[in-house]
């Protein structure tokens, strides 16, 4: 299909590994030309080499910590005028909540509901003044199955997911949609747990975890980057203009709900 948005301008954050570089490549092989993201400069140069020389895109390299005021200001002069705006970053990690200070508490908000605020706050505007925008939010199938210990997580995700739903319909009528992708268990460096930075899995091994982090998943498998991006770039066209405030649940059926 094509999801008619060659030539668009999108920013993707947190892309230079794990879901927003599923995303990323996805809108590059969409013909999208990409401002790429992540705190790790030298991953960020590999993924956007990579995206470069397979789809043969513009590709900007942003390094830094999207969460940083100066590092979005970084982004929005690398696309002052964007078409796209993919909004990602890594979730606090695993802490009980008798635990949580209030350090931890405001770094985490930040990180998952106010940094995302902030920059579709910066383009909405501009979206909306030329006819088309597409704003997709990666958050967690924890806003819907909260799981304890990333009860952070789930709720600076699912504040964003509330504080935009009445946002996202004040310009549905000037062809801007905002919507939000809900991974489940998806075959990341995060699911995979701690590791050296580049060390390769034993295949074994390597199976053995996947098909343990699979049960009670109906597709009885992890899900990958690279179909999770697929949705993204769908979500981005010209053909979901119609789709808009919605939560898409990419979990392989773990989330069991008739509605």
């Amino acid at each position: 299909m094509d999801l008619g948005i060659r030539g668009k301008k999108a920013i993707v954050c947190a892309s230079s590994r794990g879901l927003g570089k599923g995303c990323a490549e996805a809108l590059a092989e969409a013909g999208c030309d990409l401002v790429v993201n992540g705190r790790d400069e030298a991953v960020l140069a590999r993924t956007a080499t990579e995206i470069r020389d397979r789809f043969g895109v513009a590709v900007t390299e942003v390094p830094g910590d999207v969460a940083d005021p100066a590092i979005q200001k970084r982004l929005l002069a690398a696309a002052p005028q964007p078409d796209i705006l993919v909004n990602n970053n890594g979730g606090p990690p695993y802490r009980p909540f008798s635990e949580l200070d209030r350090e931890a508490i405001l770094k985490g908000v930040t990180n998952n509901m106010v940094a995302p605020l902030e920059l579709i706050q910066a383009v909405m505007g501009g979206m909306a003044e030329r006819g088309f925008g597409r704003i997709v939010n990666i958050t967690s199938l924890s806003v819907y199955m909260p799981i304890p210990g990333l009860d952070l997580s789930s709720g600076a995700r699912a504040g964003l997911t509330s504080f935009l739903a009445g946002v996202g319909r004040t310009v549905a009528d000037r062809n801007v949609t905002i919507n939000h992708i809900l991974p489940g268990k998806l075959d990341t460096d995060r699911l995979r747990g701690p590791h050296e930075p580049g060390s390769v899995e034993d295949p074994a091994a390597a199976a053995k975890r996947k098909a343990e982090q699979a049960v009670g998943i109906p597709a009885k498998r992890l899900g990958t980057p690279q179909e999770f991006g697929q949705v993204c770039a769908f979500l981005c066209s010209v053909h979901a203009g119609y789709l808009t405030g919605q939560n898409i649940r990419v979990d392989g059926g773990l989330y069991v709900s008739a509605f």
